[in-house]
């Protein structure tokens, strides 16, 4: 994710409908903050969220990737993605959040991939489940309700 993706992230992270499992759509601001924070992480961890590009004209429509998250004290790493809502159903989230998946795999020593949705967040579940996640443990997070989604490395 670059700064000057500001905009189409705006786009996403705005929108109430796609942005109804977290306290509140987020702002311009917060949305400049959002690709900030993903930039401290590859600082920090070297990896995070990632820009989502459509094949074919290369506009970004979301973001998926691992990054670093807290359950219960511990740090796991979390495979989330966000898709803007005019592009979502088309098995976006599952292509980019495979392709992310297998990489963590190759690349991060892990022995478990997390994923962080809340409990009426279904249309995540459902790209969680292709992914290989299954339900693992009920977190609270920011006042709310979370299910973890866990997947051990294949053997």
């Amino acid at each position: 994710m670059e700064a000057g993706d500001l905009d189409a992230m705006y786009a996403v992270l705005s929108d109430p409908v796609s942005m109804r499992f977290y306290p509140q759509p987020f702002d311009r601001e917060r949305s400049r903050r959002w690709i900030g924070w993903a930039h401290e992480r590859y600082e920090r961890d070297g990896f995070g969220l990632l820009a989502v590009a459509e094949r074919a004209t290369g506009e970004v429509i979301g973001d998926c990737g691992p990054m670093v998250q807290e359950v219960e004290g511990q740090p796991w790493v979390e495979l989330g993605w966000h898709i803007r809502r005019d592009r979502q159903g088309f098995g976006i989230a599952t292509e980019a959040g495979a392709a992310c998946r297998d990489e963590a795999w190759r690349v991060l020593d892990v022995e478990r991939l997390i994923s962080l949705i809340r409990p009426e967040n279904v249309p995540s579940w459902s790209v969680a489940r292709t992914l290989g996640f299954r339900p693992w443990k009920t977190q609270i997070r920011g006042g709310m309700g979370h299910l973890v989604w866990s997947m051990e490395r294949p053997p």
